[in-house]
């Protein structure tokens, strides 16, 4: 049976059973959209690979002692392990991230513009890097709720089981995010007219 076609229990079992394919497909897998979520709050190219690196020898570690509970999906499980080792860099280093462009990577570079004519290219290119400006001034709780669901996909079920609040607060905090989102544009609206 190819291992591609296994769920992730069967290969993350495969893999305890000494198969070191089945975890190369696993990592295949997530890696993308764990080192996104990584990147987008530390926003840094070299940091975000040597958290991903540390959250997969992590998860390495957690599945060789066998302590791997497989209650819920893989996938969450190594999100909340990437996001944890986030908040610990940025306890120790004690600031915050923002949302912003380097030249190595731009998450909105994933939107295809094939048929966009230069022009429209343009607009999206600014409306996103204005997008990123405001989420970046929102308070931190709002902000990290905007990048799990947004730009990681996380429910609110799992991002309230990531950030230990209820999924009330989550909403909630989505919910001011908005607002203050809608606040900005109108202003920046006003200051334009």
């Amino acid at each position: 049976m190819q291992l591609k076609m296994l769920n992730d229990q069967e290969l993350v079992s495969s893999y305890l059973s000494g198969n070191q394919s089945a975890f190369e497909v696993l990592l295949n897998r997530y890696k993308d959209k764990i080192y996104t979520s990584i990147y987008l709050f530390v926003k840094d190219t070299e940091l975000a690979e040597d958290i991903f690196q540390d959250v997969f020898i992590k998860i390495i570690d957690t599945l060789k002692k066998e302590k791997y509970n497989n209650e819920g999906k893989f996938l969450q499980w190594a999100m909340r392990i990437a996001y944890n080792m986030c908040v610990d860099h940025f306890r120790k280093s004690k600031r915050m991230s923002k949302i912003s462009n380097t030249e190595t990577f731009d998450i909105f570079s994933v939107l295809e513009c094939k048929d966009d004519h230069m022009e429209k290219s343009i607009i999206k290119s600014q409306v996103h890097t204005k997008i990123r400006d405001l989420i970046d001034q929102l308070p931190d709780e709002q902000r990290e709720v905007v990048i799990l669901r947004h730009y990681a996909d996380m429910s609110f079920k799992e991002i309230s089981m990531m950030t230990r609040v209820s999924i009330n607060t989550s909403l909630g905090r989505m919910r001011y995010a908005l607002i203050n989102l809608r606040k900005m544009v109108t202003e920046e609206e006003m200051v334009i007219q």
